[in-house]
Order: C-alpha cells, then structure tokens, then sequence
C-alpha cells in the first residue's frame, strides 16, 4: 500500500494514456462559451433554490448571505487551483485524474471516490429538489399531484402521517437524462445552453421584483443568537453565531458545484489551455453575484419560520406565492423553468461523474465497462447507465438533507486535495508549462484549504461520519481490485 501511496503517473504518460489526441477518444466538441454555460448549468440549480431554504431554517437565518459570501471565498481559491489544473491537463477526470500526477495512486483513487458523492450523490440530490418543484407544477395545472408515499423516501412523513415509500419521479428524471446523455456531449451542451439562459432570467427576476418585497423583520437580529436546532430526522446542530454561519456554509457549499465539473469535460474542449480556465472561472464569478443577491433577497420576503413549515419543499415559487402579491404567474414561471433549470444540472453531474470513471477505468482502477463507448455515439453509454441504477437508489430512498449534505462535505474534501496537489506540482515540477497560473502559491492553496476545512467543521460530526464510511468502503474497493489491475502497477512504463 506504501508504493501505491506514491506511485504517480507522469503527465506525458497521462496524456498519451488519454488518447486526448486520438480518433478513439472523446470528441473536442465545447468552446469556452460552452464551458461557462457548463458551469453556470450545473451551478445554478437544486442548491440556490432549495439548499438556501434549508440554510436559512435549520442553521443560520438571514444570515445565509454570509455564508454564501464564505462558501463563495473557498469556491474562489479552489477555484483557481482548478483552472491551472485544467489548462495544464486537459484530460478527462478532474481532481481524480490531478491528483494521479501529485499525490499518488492511492490518493487519486480515494478523490474518484470521494467524487461519487459530489456527482453521482448530487444528481441525486437535484433529482429529490425536482421531484418537490414537479408535485407544485402539477398543483398549478390542477392535475393531482404525485401522492406523497410515491414521492418521498422511507425517511420522511407528512404533516398528516403519511410514510414515504419511494421518489419515483426523482428516479424517472435520473433516467430520461441518462439516456440523453447516451446520445453525446454536444446535444446535452445545446438543450444545456437553452436552459441556462432560463436560470439565469428566473434569479433576476426575483431578485428584481422581490426586493421591493422584503420586510427589514426578516433580516433582524441578521445573525441570530447561537443555539441549536433538530432536524425532522432528529440531528440536532449549531444554529445562528459562527457556528451556524460555518455550517450554512457548508449547506449551501452545494449551491456552488459544478465550476469543477467543467474541468472533467476538458477532453472536450476545443482549446482547453485557453478554455479551462474561462469557463471555470468565469461561471464561478457570475454565480457568486447573483447568489449573494438572490439569497438576500429570499431570507428578507419570508420569515424564518416558513421555510421550516409550508417554504420547506418548492420554497422559491411558494414565498413568491405567499408573500409578493399579484405576482402568482412569477411563482408559476418560476416553478416550471426551475425545473427545467433542474434536468440541466443533473446532466452536467452525471455527465461529470461518468468521465470520472471513465477516466479512472483506463488506468485500470475501476472495471473496463466503465470505459466502454457507444459504437456510434463515442460516449460511455454503460457507465451512464450503471450510474442511473446507482443515483435512483439515493434519489428514491433518501430524503434531501442527508444527500444534500454527503454531497457537500465530499466536494468540500475533494477542493482542499486539488489545493494541495497545486502546490505540491509546483514544488515537484515547476517546469511543467502552465497556461494560467495561481497567484501567490502557497498562499492562495493554504487559504483554500483552511476555509474549505472551516466548512467541514460546520457541517457537524454526523456528515464527517457519512463521509468516513465511505472512504473506508472505497479503501476496501481499491484493495481488492484497483490495486491488483492498476495499470500503472502492471506497467510501471
């Protein structure tokens, strides 16, 4: 295990392995435009418009903005270490396949298998917040909606006492989308693109209208008194003060996944020296903006106690409902491009978590099947579909909070390891050619690891819990198997 700890890959060896340059690989389809719609698909979605609720009820009231701007602040060093990343290996895999050249075999494995959590456990996540907006929609049409048992995991009962059996609409969407991208990169970045544009008008217009609409009330005390709160799954964490700051933080941390993900289409990328770095730090940038505005916004039109009770499921179209008079057909516009806005964040996770295996299948890690591609379609169709039988089972049989959370402590510990790889290259191999850059290495890295690591503490001893046992099952995976068919092992080249 000690020489598997070390073993890295070379970034010659990595690029020829990748067949980035080859007719068999993944076909260069995405400019940098494409990349940032990417990122702002996959950015703007389930976590601003259903994670900030949570935030604002269960940790830190008004004061999620605060929390965004922190969140926001790691995103940015984080951020930055990814862009050098991907301009200096534009290959398939993000902080899976970084890591391989920096930290080792062994440490590489266990960031693809952290990435599990923060795509495949996404999607899942973005996938319940559908289910939620799909029972409004169907309210607004007057069809009956989806009866709570088919639309809620086993963990979950209603206000009258009915159990959850299954999120069936949750894995219907994980389906549709899976076989969408079974079809190839560029028709997912097309109907992606549509959608965006869609997003992007929801958060203004909200922002724009619901301002005139917020009660200074609402905003005070901004940072509530320090106490606790307990969870309908009866978890109990900080709420208000620094505390609950930090572990808003890290609630709403998923709002801002997906600037990574462009990284892992970097195979992609027409220009990715030029690219990668555009289109992740420019949909970071953008998105940053609108959230901190956004979530000011929500928490002043609604009061704390609504999005515990009726703002709890669909909040963004029900305080627009409840609390902006005359501007019910916004709550409606709303609801239906948020689900939109939705499916083109899970096609961004399940297209970023299927290249993550992809990759780590051709160094032999992970079985070849991960690797397979369609024939026609040149994408891998198998591992698309493997991972829709693997998110259907998150999506219809656990409630948000907890894989919303799994989802954001695994891409919290998969940042603070792209920063450290940054830094350790830069020591290892300065003389690498590098097309953007960090400022002020170590300092931008250390930074980025410290905030990252403030908002895993926050996060609570029951999420560093989670995210223990699934390391320690990927640890048994790799012993198992990748470590005995690695082919760097077999041919250390």
């Amino acid at each position: 295990m000690a020489n598997a700890l070390f073993r890295t890959k070379s970034i010659d060896r990595l690029m020829a392995d990748s067949g980035a340059n080859s007719d068999s690989g993944l076909k260069r389809t995405l400019g940098a435009w494409s990349l940032i719609g990417l990122g702002i698909g996959a950015i703007i979605g389930a976590g601003l418009f259903v994670r900030t609720a949570a935030a604002i009820a269960e940790r830190a009231g008004p004061s999620v903005t605060l929390a965004f701007v922190v969140a926001g602040i790691g995103c940015a060093f984080a951020g930055l270490c990814y862009a050098e990343f991907a301009s200096m290996i534009p290959i398939a895999g993000s902080a899976y396949t970084y890591s391989y050249t920096t930290m080792g075999e062994f440490i590489a494995w266990i960031i693809g298998w952290d990435l599990v959590l923060e795509y495949a456990v996404g999607a899942a996540t973005v996938a319940i917040a559908w289910s939620q907006y799909l029972n409004k929609l169907l309210a607004i049409l007057g069809i009956s909606p989806v009866p709570y048992q088919w639309s809620h995991s086993p963990m979950e009962v209603s206000t009258t006492g009915v159990q959850g059996l299954m999120n069936l609409p949750a894995v219907v969407i994980l389906l549709l989308l899976s076989l969408v991208l079974v079809r190839g990169t560029q028709e997912s970045a097309l109907l992606n693109g549509i959608i965006v544009i869609a997003k992007v008008a929801i958060v203004m217009m909200v922002i724009a209208v619901g301002w005139g609409y917020m009660n200074p009330l609402n905003h005070t005390p901004y940072i509530p008194e320090a106490t606790t709160f307990t969870t309908a799954q009866g978890v109990t964490h900080a709420y208000g003060g620094v505390m609950g700051v930090l572990g808003a933080a890290g609630v709403v941390f998923f709002a801002y996944i997906g600037f990574d993900a462009v990284s892992t289409a970097a195979q992609e990328a027409k220009n990715p020296s030029r690219d990668m770095p555009i289109g992740i730090l420019g949909s970071l940038v953008i998105c940053t903006i609108l959230y901190i505005l956004f979530a000011h916004v929500l928490s002043g039109v609604a009061p704390v106690e609504f999005f515990r009770t009726a703002g709890k499921e669909a909040s963004v179209s029900q305080a627009i409902a409840d609390f902006m008079p005359g501007y019910g057909w916004l709550s409606n516009f709303v609801t239906v491009a948020i689900l939109a806005g939705f499916s083109s964040v899970i096609l961004v996770m399940l297209l970023g978590q299927s290249r993550v295996f992809y990759s780590m299948s051709r160094d032999g890690l992970v079985p070849k099947v991960f690797s397979d591609t369609h024939p026609k379609y040149r994408t891998p169709w198998k591992s698309n579909m493997l991972f829709f039988v693997f998110t259907s089972l998150f999506a219809g049989f656990l409630p948000d909070s907890i894989v919303g959370e799994m989802t954001s402590i695994g891409t919290l510990f998969a940042f603070m390891l792209v920063c450290a790889g940054v830094w350790i290259l830069r020591v290892r191999r300065p003389d690498l050619p590098r097309a953007f850059k960090v400022p002020m290495v170590p300092v931008v890295a250390i930074l980025g690891i410290v905030v990252c690591g403030a908002m895993i503490y926050g996060l609570g001893w029951t999420n560093w819990l989670r995210l223990g046992v699934w390391l320690v099952i990927g640890v048994v995976i790799y012993s198992v198997y990748g470590k005995k068919y690695s082919k760097l092992a077999n041919d250390p080249g």
